[in-house]
């Protein structure tokens, strides 16, 4: 991966342009409680650049008019603090392991900046996300303008380099895929041991219990987003997260989970009967879904727009609903009324990357941006019949399915990640009926 994070930041020196500086800080270390700090997880764009993990970090990257430059900044080598908290590879160790030309300790960021950035015309950072670092740029370049008469020049241009990193990020590489591949093959995995051990009485922070211990034997370290585990009302909850509501015989179970894995991230939902057989409605409704999104995925083709998949979706979902009785009127005037959003109150997915809700545009100004092979993309159209909806029968009421899968575009079409994960509902119940 070495010469994956090298080919990145060579793609984006190129934009730069000459006489330009990039400056790029990992996320900071948050706490959770009192002296407790939550899991250090590098910013994205961060690694995407660099495959630097450990928190007090900045990359620098400087092309000059003759040669370009990557630094990183990073923690000393502490025997003492290593003892208590683990290994750092210091500077001489981003050097060696992480090909940086140049390595410093972070403590020497303020003076090397102020150094480089004299006579700059461009400084590419992305202002709003690190305030405290925000901070510190706008007092180099007040620093700078002030010795003006002595013949410095502070940079004349300072452009986002969010959007250019995010633009990068939008299509996959082959490694990318290889890495989003091994998250999407663990998360099914988790998704199965979660139907072969599902029983009624059960509780649902138990079903969650069974996902993170499956995601972390095959290598993953943690969720790639706090998982849904709702059981039959609380599947209504689009972002339910609560857990720890018992699952009832006749219910179902709506599990939308995804494992991260090298930072990468899969995200998968599949929703089953927690007795292991579907009811007559639960089955009318989870066989329209299903219909539906199979009918999305076909339409994950290089060259067409992102949204001709969510509106295959809504003509879908709309014809079913006409047809079970639930909409009433012609499909075309209950799509232009909105009439679905009643049941499908979402999007019918997203991009999906290093973070789950993945960066990149949707749009070229008024346009639905075209699909390109490698771009990766959810497809999870599902119904939500509210528990207290009074325009349907009861019979109806308190039913909630989604149905989620990981589809990569191809030259040829697409290809889903997460096919491992069954959402057949025959194949379900035999899963569940053989546990």
């Amino acid at each position: 991966m070495t010469t994956e994070f090298s080919k990145r930041r060579q793609r984006l020196l190129k934009q730069m342009g000459p006489n330009s500086i990039a400056i790029l800080p990992t996320a900071t270390e948050k706490v959770r409680n009192r002296d407790v700090l939550y899991p250090f997880r590098p910013d994205s764009d961060f690694y995407y650049l660099t495959g630097f993990s450990e928190p007090e970090a900045v990359m620098v990257l400087l092309r000059e008019k003759s040669k370009s430059r990557f630094i990183l900044f990073c923690r000393q080598r502490d025997r003492a603090l290593e003892i208590w908290n683990g290994l750092r590879y210091g500077p001489e160790g981003a050097i060696t392991h992480f090909d940086a030309d140049e390595a410093y300790d972070i403590e020497a960021l303020h003076h090397k900046l102020g150094e480089w950035m004299q006579g700059i015309e461009r400084v590419f950072y992305s202002l709003g996300q690190d305030h405290e670092f925000d901070q510190l740029l706008t007092q180099q370049a007040e620093t700078l303008r002030s010795q003006s008469r002595n013949g410095v020049n502070e940079p004349s241009q300072f452009i986002s380099l969010a959007h250019i990193i995010h633009h990068m990020r939008l299509v996959k590489s082959g490694a990318e895929i290889k890495l989003m591949q091994h998250a999407a093959n663990i998360a099914s995995e988790a998704h199965i041991q979660a139907m072969q051990h599902c029983k009624a009485g059960m509780n649902e922070y138990e079903i969650n219990a069974e996902l993170t211990h499956c995601f972390m034997k095959h290598g993953s370290r943690s969720p790639a987003y706090p998982s849904i585990v709702a059981g039959g009302k609380n599947a209504c909850i689009l972002h339910y997260t609560e857990n720890n509501a018992t699952l009832n015989n006749g219910d179902l179970l709506l599990i939308d989970a995804g494992a991260e894995y090298d930072n990468y991230a899969s995200d998968i939902t599949r929703t089953f009967p927690v007795n292991g057989r579907f009811s007559e409605e639960q089955r009318a409704l989870y066989d329209l879904v299903l219909s539906a999104q199979l009918a999305a995925i076909k339409k994950v083709q290089p060259g067409l727009g992102y949204n001709a998949y969510h509106d295959t979706a809504v003509r879908v979902l709309t014809k079913g609903l006409i047809k079970l009785g639930l909409l009433k009127g012609d499909y075309k005037q209950l799509i232009k009324d909105g009439a679905y959003k009643e049941f499908y109150m979402h999007r019918t997915g997203h991009w999906l990357g290093m973070d789950v809700h993945d960066v990149g545009p949707y749009k070229q100004g008024q346009h639905w941006l075209k699909l390109r092979p490698g771009m990766v993309l959810t497809v999870e159209p599902g119904l939500y019949i509210a528990p207290d909806c009074k325009t349907v029968a009861k019979r109806w009421r308190g039913i909630g399915i989604r149905i989620e899968d990981d589809v990569v575009v191809t030259r040829t079409g697409n290809k889903v990640l997460s096919a491992a994960a069954p959402k057949h509902p025959d194949n379900i119940e035999a899963i569940m009926q053989a546990a």
